[in-house]
């Protein structure tokens, strides 16, 4: 069984107390801290597992069809195109963080069933 896995870890907790870790709720300042957050882990030799995999490959993607918006805008700015205010993006990255996972388990989980027929 895979481990949860330290981005998901971290996301918990900047969750549950977001001034500990970026000062306020803040999409713009989130995303910032998730890049320093992948760059220092790839500086340091840090291989993400499956699950941070397919976030950093998918998510961005997984952003733009939720909302119909393809372009070089990162997640973090397409979905504030769609939020009034930087707590209202933060609340709903985790929103879109939670449907991106449950579709992910399902994709997963169409491939397995693939496998065993």
């Amino acid at each position: 069984m895979e481990s949860k896995g330290r981005l998901f870890e971290i996301l918990a907790k900047i969750k549950a107390k977001p001034a500990m870790y970026i000062g306020h709720p803040s999409i713009s300042d989130l995303f910032v801290f998730l890049t320093g957050y992948k760059t220092a882990r790839r500086e340091l030799g840090i291989r993400p597992n499956d699950r941070e995999l397919t976030f950093y490959e998918n998510f961005h993607e997984f952003i733009q069809d939720r909302y119909q918006i393809h372009n070089s805008n990162s997640w973090a700015k397409i979905i504030m195109l769609n939020c009034p205010d930087e707590k209202q993006g933060f609340d709903r990255f985790f929103e879109l963080l939670a449907e991106f996972e449950a579709r992910s388990r399902n994709l997963q989980q169409a491939q397995n069933d693939l496998v065993k027929l």
